[in-house]
């Protein structure tokens, strides 16, 4: 039978030596995993002890991202009557459903747009630092 935890119980873990996060009900220890995660430790940070569905799904993590999830599960979520409303289910729990999610942009898309204000952010600053040396 697998471990039940309460969202209270999850909570308890948020920090980076204690990790756990929640993805579709299914509460997961990612702490030896934070310092692999290909996004930072600091995006994990910000959803340690809480719901992290919505933001695991806003990413658009491939399937390969879902099989190492699947080794650091350690049991389900059973919530109160006061904890806060689940998730959305993601493309994994509702696989039924063939048509793209309507909310927000794509993973991908995402990632391009931000390494793509990062870059110019980079070369505007090497700009301003050449002309104030110059």
């Amino acid at each position: 039978m697998a471990t039940e935890f309460t969202f209270a119980q999850v909570a308890e873990h948020d920090t980076k030596d204690s990790l756990f996060v929640v993805i579709d009900e299914k509460v997961y220890d990612i702490s030896k995993f934070v310092d692999e995660h290909p996004g930072g430790e600091e995006v994990l940070l910000d959803v340690a002890g809480t719901d992290g569905t919505e933001a695991f799904e806003d990413v658009g993590h491939s399937d390969e991202a879902r099989e190492i999830l699947a080794k650091y599960l350690v049991g389900n979520l059973v919530r109160g009557p006061n904890d806060p409303k689940p998730a959305a289910p993601s493309r994994s729990a509702n696989s039924s459903s063939a048509e793209p999610s309507s909310g927000g942009l794509p993973g991908i898309v995402y990632a391009i747009l931000v390494a793509g204000i990062a870059a110019g952010g980079y070369y505007y600053l090497q700009l301003q630092q050449q002309q104030g040396s110059a």
